[in-house]
C-alpha cells in the first residue's frame, strides 16, 4: 500500500487571517491575523489542521478557515 503525504499550503511562521466564525473575534479587536506555529499532520481524511496564535490566543484550525 503506497503512503502519500499531504502538503501543507501554509508555511511555519507565516501570518495568516482567519476567516471562520467571526464571533471568535475579541470585543474591540479588528485584527484576525494570527502566526501559524505548527504544522499539524493530515488526519484520516487528508485534512490539513494547523495551530495559529495572535497574542496569547492559540487556535486549531482546518486549512480552509485560513488564507494569506
Amino acid at each position: 500500500m503506497r503512503h502519500t503525504e499531504a502538503v501543507h499550503k501554509f508555511k511555519l511562521n507565516q501570518v495568516v487571517n482567519l476567516v471562520r466564525a467571526p464571533f471568535l473575534i475579541k470585543s474591540g479587536s479588528t485584527s484576525l491575523k494570527y502566526e501559524i506555529v505548527r504544522l499539524v499532520p493530515a488526519d484520516t481524511n487528508g485534512e490539513i489542521s494547523y495551530r495559529i496564535k495572535s497574542g496569547t490566543e492559540e487556535l486549531a484550525v482546518r486549512e480552509y478557515e485560513i488564507k494569506a
